[in-house]
């Protein structure tokens, strides 16, 4: 089993589903001890700001907020520089403990030894 996870949703309110299956999974390996990097970008990147994890809203899911709280008490959360940009999100827009970086941070933690990356 690879001993660090980087996921990277691309989906938002666009697709709940493929969004609420990338935090999911994300909290459950948290949950499991193992390392995770959670990276927001597209139309996820506005799960970076505070209360805007509240506003999503999937039947049967758990809930968005409690998912984000696990991944950012026990992994990393990261938000996409040029989706950032693109949103005119800045760092002090972000909820605390999200950090901005960009694709070279990406490439480096998805290529790293023992590293498992998924795309949602």
């Amino acid at each position: 089993m690879a001993k660090k996870l980087v996921i990277k949703v691309t989906a938002g309110a666009d697709a709940p589903e493929r969004c609420s299956q990338a935090f999911t999974v994300a909290a459950v390996a948290v949950a499991s001890g193992v390392e995770v990097s959670l990276w927001l970008t597209g139309e996820s990147s506005w799960f970076a700001l505070p209360g805007r994890a509240a506003e999503f809203e999937l039947p049967h899911a758990a809930p968005l907020p409690d998912l984000l709280d696990s991944i950012l008490a026990g992994g990393r959360v990261t938000l996409c520089t040029q989706c950032a940009a693109r949103r005119e999100i800045t760092e002090k827009d972000v909820l605390a403990g999200v950090r901005i970086a960009g694709a070279q941070i990406f490439v480096q933690e998805a290529t790293a030894g023992e590293t498992q990356a998924l795309v949602y």
